[in-house]
């Protein structure tokens, strides 16, 4: 078995990450949670307190940060300026600003060239909105996952509360879900797009199980 690349993308909430997950598990190959470097990159912009739409302020402080992607037994940890922010990349505040300021092109272009430097020397699922149509274009395998905004936001809401956080409502969780998928498809630079040769992939006809497989069923056999 040679070295392969599974890219998965879609938008936000669509279960891409859980399908990474249970697709990394399934066949014990390593995981990149590419959102995860942009939601660090939103992190770093609130602890600095820089407006994240301004392109002035995210590139200085692109110049003054230091990202680093860790695995400790496979699991993915982001380290910011050497402190360990995986734990602060899924509040709701994170969220919107990562949609703000992974629009800028130093953001991307410093976050896609980490990406590959990671994943070029070992079997890698990735999930993101633009790995298959920047990151990886040459990956062996590409799909595309889709779900409707409203059950997106309900999935979304159920984390929280889960979480703990009961600071939003459906509705509110609906609006930020669409403002990311406008952000996200009409961003200049690396928007998220649909390779025409991705396989589509509806979370929302499958549990977590059955779209980890129908995934697994278009795999060639000496990559299972």
């Amino acid at each position: 078995m040679g070295i392969y690349q599974i890219a998965i993308d879609g938008p936000s909430g669509s279960g891409k990450s859980t399908l990474a997950k249970g697709v990394s598990k399934a066949l014990g190959i390593m995981y990149l949670d590419t959102g995860a470097m942009y939601r660090t990159c939103a992190v770093a912009s609130i602890k600095k307190g820089i407006n994240a739409k301004d392109p002035d302020q995210v590139k200085q402080m692109m110049d003054e940060i230091k990202i680093e992607v860790k695995f400790v037994d496979g699991v993915q940890h982001m380290i910011l300026d050497g402190e360990d922010v995986t734990g602060e990349l899924r509040t709701p505040q994170t969220s919107i600003a990562a949609s703000d300021i992974s629009a800028h092109p130093v953001v991307r272009t410093a976050m896609v060239a980490l990406q590959r430097e990671i994943a070029k020397n070992q079997t890698f699922v990735l999930d993101g909105r633009d790995i298959a149509s920047v990151v990886l274009p040459d990956a062996k395998y590409k799909f595309f996952v889709v779900c409707a905004p409203e059950v997106r936001a309900k999935r979304r809401l159920a984390e929280l509360e889960a979480a703990g956080d009961h600071s939003q409502n459906y509705e509110e969780v609906l609006r930020d879900i669409k403002y990311r998928d406008a952000q996200d498809s009409s961003r200049a630079t690396s928007p998220l797009v649909q390779v025409p040769e991705a396989i589509v992939i509806d979370t929302g006809k499958y549990d977590i199980d059955g779209t980890r497989d129908f995934l697994l069923s278009h795999l060639d056999e000496e990559d299972k």
